[in-house]
């Protein structure tokens, strides 16, 4: 009986920690903690998928975290679902200056999306690269948001820089990210697949 009582005391004491765990959970890449539930916009996301870009195979440049109300390994879904979307960049260089930041924005939005929809959309791209505009150093971060009905607002070094309206331009950033053309190791962590 006693032998009995300690294992379910056991128990308990195990199925608490995973609790807890579970509720204050982290995951961690090249030393940036990602909370696994962030309440953001009225919504609590769930972390998506993280990942990270290194230059060189050894300039760590930045890691990065996905959430989404709904997460899913499906990238239409994340490209074209209408939820609050989330993504937070840490930065952990100071190689990375504005100007280089702008350009890739621009170069990664070209290559990610159909050329008609950059057409379409090329004000829309220019604006959102203008706000880009201050280089990046370890500790810095960007944030972009995504809400229904609002739109993509951006927030760079903790200041927010301002909202693309609609659904439109935020579906392409979206696809840069986790389309077909994206960086498949950025695409594969975002998405929870590796």
């Amino acid at each position: 009986m006693r032998k009995m009582r300690f294992a379910v005391a056991i128990a308990l004491i195990v199925g608490l920690i995973v609790a807890v765990t579970g509720y204050a959970g982290q995951v961690e890449i090249l030393g940036v903690k990602f909370p696994t539930q962030k309440v953001i916009a009225g919504k609590t996301l769930q972390l998506n998928g993280v990942s990270y870009l290194k230059k060189f195979g050894f300039v760590k440049v930045y890691a990065v975290g996905l959430y989404l109300e709904e997460p899913t390994q499906d990238p239409v879904e994340v490209i074209e679902s209408e939820q609050v979307k989330y993504m937070l960049t840490h930065y952990l260089t100071s190689k990375a200056t504005a100007k280089k930041i702008r350009e890739g924005f621009i170069e990664l939005m070209e290559a990610g999306n159909p050329e008609t929809l950059v057409a379409a959309n090329r004000s829309d791209i220019e604006q959102y690269a203008a706000w880009l505009d201050k280089d990046m150093a370890p500790g810095l971060s960007s944030e972009s948001l995504y809400v229904p009905g609002k739109g993509l607002t951006l927030t760079y070094q903790g200041e927010v820089r301002g909202t693309i309206p609609g659904a439109v331009f935020a579906q392409m950033y979206y696809r840069y990210n986790v389309g077909e053309n994206a960086n498949r190791k950025i695409r594969d962590g975002l998405l929870g697949k590796k």
